[in-house]
């Protein structure tokens, strides 16, 4: 069952994902810097409300593993220029642990 719930999780993470990514990128991989911040806000809220193991699945390996994406900021970060790789490297370092900080704050009230 636990693997339906994080299939069902992707299903729906990554498709808005992408579509996310494709409505804001141009020459700054704005979406994914959103998509990633967002993400790591909503993981930050699930992992404070201790959702148990079908509630984690679903919505923390699921929806927020599927919806953000790693390999994404890693190939957009080698492909720009230096300057431009370091600023979306660091906004979105600062960002998504920020956010993730956040989300937890928040989930924990």
């Amino acid at each position: 069952m636990t693997v339906l719930l994080v299939a069902l999780g992707a299903a729906v993470g990554a498709p808005l994902r992408y579509a996310l990514a494709q409505a804001l990128d141009g020459r700054f991989p704005t979406g994914m810097l959103v998509v990633n911040t967002l993400g790591s806000g909503l993981f930050g809220v699930f992992a404070a409300l201790s959702l148990g193991v079908g509630g984690w699945a679903l919505l923390g390996t699921g929806f927020c593993g599927a919806f953000t994406s790693f390999s994404s900021f890693a190939v957009q970060s080698v492909e720009r220029p230096a300057p431009t790789a370091a600023a979306y490297v660091l906004a979105t370092t600062v960002l998504s642990v920020g956010a993730c900080a956040l989300g937890w704050t928040i989930g924990a009230l």
